[in-house]
């Protein structure tokens, strides 16, 4: 038996960013804690319901966005609509809370008051209830947060692109991501918890703070050496070569992630650079950093002696990160990318996306 879902279509169009919500539901089934869970997800009035069991984890494929309509779905689900401010509907709901094990939401600050749906009176129906809510700027604001804004003032786009671009902010909406990460650790604490306490729980992650806290290595060299990170591009701070981008003798383009002096050895000897392996300008990754310009010069003029397969073949063998620049119609001319497509027709209409379930057993 499967619970529906509710859905509010405008609300869905305006709101499907938070597609990375599926992240909280993967989460979950991965635990491998779970007896057979009944998850509702709010989003604006949109009501996710499932009855989940474990034992069915590798043939569900959950939330996606549809190319043809732009609004949430899950994978071979079943779908209800309530409108959660008609009392009928706003009755059913509560029904299907009484015996649900979660509620995920992302509402505007001050909906659940709205909608007569906040924690308390929830908790007070299911006390075994687990609520876990993704805010903009935390519980307390009523700003509205998109990803791109996220970005800009969490200083992610003022160290993402070169010097040229001026800022530039990541082609996927990752702070979303993250976000349902968190939360979903969050859920995972609290599925424990209950084992013992038999209690609920509400737990709640912000946008904002998601961002700050992905900041990691760029943050921890400004708060330990006041270093602002500039805009240099795929090269890493820390660490070289890495990050610059070759051309190949066939006109390709590949990068290269050299973390130690040993992978940096054998990529000199595969380029027939051998004196520089102990050259005193190279001799050690900070030394490499800091004089990390005229060393690319020097490995470009080698690669472009190579064809793109060649190289990588030889540089892989040895086990040297290396890759090639793909774009998506090479990533998904290889099998192992084929193997993780999902196909499903919705309203005569064959869909297609990428699966988000992709941990193996054994």
């Amino acid at each position: 038996t499967l619970y529906p879902l509710i859905l509010n279509k405008e609300e869905i169009i305006i709101w499907s960013l938070i597609v990375s919500l599926i992240f909280l539901v993967l989460g979950l089934l991965n635990s491998g804690l779970l007896t057979p869970l009944k998850i509702i997800w709010i989003n604006f009035g949109i009501i996710l319901g499932n009855l989940i069991s474990p034992l069915i984890i590798g043939l569900l494929y959950f939330l996606v966005i549809f190319p043809t309509s732009i609004y949430v779905k899950i994978f071979k689900k079943n779908y209800i609509e309530l409108d959660l401010k008609d009392t009928e509907d706003h009755v059913r709901f509560i029904d299907l809370i009484r015996t649900a094990d979660i509620l995920l939401t992302n509402f505007k600050y001050g909906d659940d008051k709205k909608l007569h749906i906040e924690d308390d009176e929830l908790l007070a129906l299911n006390p075994k209830l687990l609520i876990g809510k993704i805010n903009g700027y935390g519980s307390e604001s009523d700003r509205v947060a998109y990803d791109l804004i996220l970005q800009a003032e969490s200083g992610i786009m003022s160290m993402n692109g070169t010097p040229e671009s001026g800022p530039v902010k990541m082609p996927v909406a990752f702070i979303d991501v993250l976000a349902a990460h968190h939360l979903k650790e969050a859920l995972l604490i609290g599925l424990y918890e209950r084992t013992s306490s038999n209690k609920g729980n509400v737990y709640s992650v912000s946008l904002y703070d998601t961002a700050i806290s992905s900041l990691t290595n760029q943050a921890s060299n400004y708060l330990m050496a006041d270093h602002v990170p500039e805009r240099i591009g795929s090269l890493h701070p820390n660490i070289a070569p890495y990050g610059e981008l070759f051309e190949t003798k066939d006109k390709q383009l590949i990068t290269l992630a050299i973390g130690s002096d040993v992978h940096f050895a054998k990529l000199c000897i595969v380029l027939g650079l051998q004196n520089l392996v102990q050259n005193p300008n190279y001799i050690s990754n900070q030394l490499r950093v800091l004089n990390r310009t005229e060393l690319a010069m020097k490995i470009k003029s080698k690669i472009e002696e190579f064809n793109c397969d060649q190289l990588l073949s030889k540089l892989i063998d040895l086990n040297i990160p290396a890759g090639k620049i793909k774009d998506l119609e090479e990533v998904f001319n290889e099998q192992s990318a084929k193997d993780l497509i999902r196909e499903e027709i919705i309203n005569d209409t064959l869909t297609k996306r990428i699966t988000s379930i992709v941990y193996k057993r054994g």
